[in-house]
């Protein structure tokens, strides 16, 4: 049944993260610096195309808004307003609607969380590069084999899947999730 081996490679695939202490140290690492950096006043962007910047809003509004149990906001935005995205994309094209941002507003010791299922999407790619630049710390939330972003981060959580794409998402939200517990429960 089609409907159940969605269920069984995503059982497969988390049980395969769960067992791996390299995988758990990356996410709770990862966490660490943004906790860390929140705690010295700096703030965090986001950034992802399609479902992964979905989850980039997901995970920034969580923040400045409200997870779980009240407290103050936290200072994350995504990179997502579309009246930048359709203006940078028709003046300098679309690998720069991240990039611009984080040029923009970006300052040392900030945090981009940049995500991207292959690895490989330009526009991320260049608002890393970016980021680097401004002396930012860059979180990746990767898939496959990590692509050309992997050596770009200071942190990369990376989910090893070769197949599609939905599987790597599923895990990122997980990530994003555990992600946002931690900064809550450590930023007081």
């Amino acid at each position: 049944m089609i409907v159940q081996k969605h269920f069984e490679e995503a059982h497969q695939l988390l049980s395969q993260l769960l067992a791996s202490p390299d995988f758990l140290t990356s996410v709770n690492n990862s966490a660490q610096c943004m906790s860390s950096q929140l705690k010295l006043g700096k703030k965090i962007m986001s950034c992802g195309n399609g479902g992964s910047m979905c989850d980039a809003m997901h995970f920034a509004e969580e923040l400045s808004g409200r997870y779980r149990d009240n407290r103050p906001a936290i200072a994350a935005m995504s990179i997502s307003d579309p009246s930048h995205m359709s203006c940078v994309g028709n003046d300098y094209g679309y690998d720069f609607v991240f990039s611009r941002m984080v040029e923009a507003i970006g300052n040392e010791g900030d945090v981009l969380l940049a995500i991207s299922t292959s690895g490989n999407s330009a526009n991320v790619l260049k608002a890393a590069e970016a980021a680097k630049a401004k002396g930012m710390k860059v979180i990746a939330l990767t898939g496959k084999d990590g692509g050309k972003l992997a050596p770009l981060c200071d942190f990369e959580v990376r989910v090893p899947w070769m197949g599609y794409a939905d599987r790597i998402q599923e895990i990122h939200i997980k990530v994003i999730h555990s992600f946002i517990d931690f900064i809550e429960r450590n930023i007081d």
